[in-house]
């Protein structure tokens, strides 16, 4: 018996020995400065034109719900499922989805582009034709109130996007609107950018058909009705709202130890209006290329790589996984470290402790900071402060567990990147340099969190008791002023897109 104990033990330490690469060949353990030698530009920017590749040859977008973004979940997969001694695996969930088919505005006889407000009801297929009339300004745009001396029944309402106390900044100016009488509410934009997203946050029986133009025909048409003009409108849209099956895709190192995992992620989805290949592309390209260097090492703490579904519909696939977490499997993580937007503008790291902008995350979230500053200051790399809004996962992973968090962004303001949700967002608009430099410090930050992160960062721990109450909260609030954000140029508020 003793024997076959022993002989038992030999088998399994063989075994070990050779998932680690055979007899003499134990992966080292993982190291800064090699790591980062690993990380290459022309696989960075490989990965970057397989996207866009395949976001031009399925109608020029990846995104949720679309062939775009079954493809990429596909190139991900191949990249990491034959990977050895890694575990890949896919998470199908459901989350809905919208599609305008068609979409039409004229007014007083001249074509306007508009887009069609997510979750919009349709129209009848010949659209709805009605006098267009200016709407309250302002905060009195979003009151009821304000419409008691206005007369908005059977007509098409002309109203400035605004940032309402309730129901949103799109919402919030359709529905008193709506309650008012309007058969359709066109709302025009406060900047000057081109309109390609806009959202209701979620189909809601009192919304009227609602449209999104841009700032200049928004000034243009209450420049008319201000001078007293007469103007008839006729808006038409056909809009698909319906419930379908995404996926989100993880893969994780071997080894290290399971009860400190340290969770890395990017979501994989466009928006509907372009490529994203820096939005969200970059990320994802950047999580491609670790995972491949970081599996040539061992680790001691358990690592996880996330492409997350559906962000641009309001984070879902993040917010699927967190709250579907048992407390143990929430228990069994470290830290969350998010990459959304890291090839265009300035080199961000996220203000976690809330000394550049107020909001705190997580304990254990400065140090995932510093340790970013730290090691961009060593390479005379200038440091820009990027604003916590939630409008990225790291809110999944804050609100729902309350698990540390960072991340690197490199902005949407137009300074940075003026294709942010465009179709310009092609091969053409990431840096190399930038997106490389993202890549080494995300290297390094991995490096020091999979080997001495039980050190740094205090373990979070959950309720049972409390766990099913928190999991099931929304995600994405607003944490500091939206005015602030939009007067630094920030044009990635809420949860993935605009509401």
């Amino acid at each position: 018996m003793k024997f076959l104990q022993t002989a038992t033990a030999l088998a399994s330490l063989a075994s070990a020995v050779a998932a680690n690469g055979g007899p003499g060949k134990q992966k080292p353990l993982i190291n800064s400065k090699k790591l980062q030698s690993e990380i290459t530009t022309k696989g960075l920017m490989f990965n970057l034109e397989r996207l866009n590749t395949i976001a031009f040859a399925n109608g020029g977008n990846r995104a949720f719900g679309l062939p775009g973004y079954a493809a990429s979940v596909d190139f991900v997969w191949s990249q990491i499922s034959k990977v050895k001694g890694a575990k890949a695996w896919k998470q199908d969930f459901p989350a809905l989805f919208n599609f305008v088919e068609s979409i039409s505005l004229r007014v007083a006889g001249e074509d306007i582009y508009v887009y069609g407000l997510t979750y919009s009801p349709s129209t009848s297929a010949e659209g709805i034709t009605a006098e267009i009339v200016a709407g309250p300004e302002g905060a009195a745009g979003c009151d009821d109130a304000s419409y008691h001396d206005l007369d908005v029944k059977g007509k098409i309402v002309l109203v400035q996007r605004f940032r309402c106390p309730t129901g949103g900044t799109l919402a919030g100016r359709l529905l008193p609107a709506a309650r008012a009488g309007a058969v359709a509410v066109i709302i025009y934009h406060d900047i000057t950018t081109n309109v390609t997203a806009g959202s209701l946050s979620a189909p809601n029986p009192e919304h009227v058909p609602g449209g999104f133009i841009n700032l200049v025909d928004g000034e243009r048409i209450k420049t008319r009705l201000a001078a007293g003009e007469t103007l008839e409108a006729t808006f038409q849209q056909t809009q698909v709202i319906e419930t379908r099956i995404t996926q989100n895709v993880f893969v994780e190192l071997e080894g290290g130890d399971k009860d400190n995992v340290v969770v890395l992620g990017a979501h994989l989805d466009s928006v509907q209006a372009g490529p994203g290949i820096n939005d969200d592309g970059s990320g994802t390209s950047l999580l491609l290329e670790l995972f491949k260097a970081a599996s040539n090492y061992r680790t001691k703490n358990k690592v996880r790589f996330a492409w997350w579904g559906a962000e641009e519909n309001g984070l879902l696939g993040s917010r699927f996984y967190t709250q579907s977490l048992t407390t143990k499997e929430a228990d069994q993580i470290l830290a969350y470290l998010n990459f959304d937007m890291v090839a265009k503008g300035f080199i961000g790291v996220g203000d976690a402790d809330g000394s550049s902008h107020g909001s705190v995350g997580p304990p254990g979230s400065e140090v995932i900071e510093r340790i970013y500053n730290e090691h961009f200051q060593k390479q005379g790399i200038s440091v820009t402060p990027a604003v916590v809004t939630n409008g990225s996962d790291y809110a999944s992973f804050w609100q729902v567990l309350n698990k540390p968090f960072g991340f690197l962004h490199t902005g949407t303001g137009v300074e940075q990147d003026p294709c942010y949700h465009q179709a310009c967002d092609t091969i053409n608009n990431p840096d190399p340099k930038t997106i490389t430099i993202n890549a080494k410090a995300a290297a390094h930050m991995l490096s020091v969190l999979s080997v001495d992160g039980t050190k740094l960062i205090p373990k979070t721990k959950q309720k049972a008791s409390m766990f099913a109450a928190i999991r099931m909260r929304d995600v994405g609030p607003d944490v500091v002023r939206i005015e602030e954000l939009e007067a630094l140029g920030e044009r990635h508020l809420g949860c993935g897109h605009d509401i």
